[in-house]
């Protein structure tokens, strides 16, 4: 590692060079894109990302803290773009990650959350759980069996979308148990989920997808059955 970084003066380095970056008319449409819910220093993903990668190329951290550290430091600036860098650095080192530290990402998922850092979040903790199963920890969904019933939506999201992109590695029950405990919820953004994942999943195992649906039709919303049945025949 570059001796002269921690993780303040690296945040610092993201801090100065991401500012020098700024569009106030980007800005301006992106906060209008959220519902002007947060502020933005204006910059598209594939401008964020190329100018943080010369900072990031040259760093080399020694430990999970101390990238969880560094996330959090990022999150605690007021523009979106900060928390969309850490998201970025998170699943760059999603390998690191046990289950043991998804408390932590929980945290950072409940602070001023929206559908884009929570689902950011999720991929990350997806990762950690899909490398955890994968390598015999076979218990490392377990903790997701109390997201999906908690009391903030967005957690209950995570849950239920925590399984994206792990194809036929995906726990069928569990994906099916999910949704049906989710199935009631008049919140848009946990019906959008329901389809998403069975969606897909669908990519990999139609026929258990198209099965399910017949079969628990009149439990889910219209918005939910197009969603999971969109590439369905």
């Amino acid at each position: 590692m570059d001796k002269t970084m921690t993780p303040t003066s690296f945040v610092a380095e993201i801090d100065v060079t991401l500012r020098q970056h700024a569009d106030a008319q980007i800005a301006f449409d992106m906060r209008a894109y959220l519902l002007n819910q947060f502020e933005f220093l204006g910059i598209r993903a594939p401008v964020r990302r190329q100018a943080v990668k010369a900072i990031t190329a040259n760093t080399v951290w020694t430990s999970p803290q101390e990238v969880i550290d560094i996330a959090q430091r990022l999150w605690e600036k007021p523009e979106r773009e900060f928390r969309y860098t850490a998201i970025d650095f998170l699943k760059r080192h999603a390998k690191w990650f046990d289950v043991s530290h998804l408390p932590e990402l929980l945290h950072l998922l409940q602070r001023e959350p929206w559908w884009e850092t929570v689902d950011g979040l999720t991929s990350v903790i997806g990762l950690i759980m899909r490398r955890q199963v994968q390598t015999g920890v076979l218990d490392a969904q377990h903790i997701c069996d109390d997201w999906i019933e908690h009391s903030d939506f967005w957690v209950r999201r995570c849950a239920m979308l925590h399984q994206l992109g792990w194809r036929l590695d995906t726990d069928t029950n569990r994906l099916f148990r999910y949704s049906e405990q989710l199935a009631s919820e008049d919140e848009f953004f946990i019906r959008k989920a329901i389809g998403w994942a069975l969606r897909d999943y669908a990519r990999w195992n139609p026929t258990a997808v198209q099965n399910f649906i017949e079969q628990k039709q009149d439990i889910f919303s219209g918005l939910t059955v197009r969603e999971a049945t969109k590439h369905l025949k």
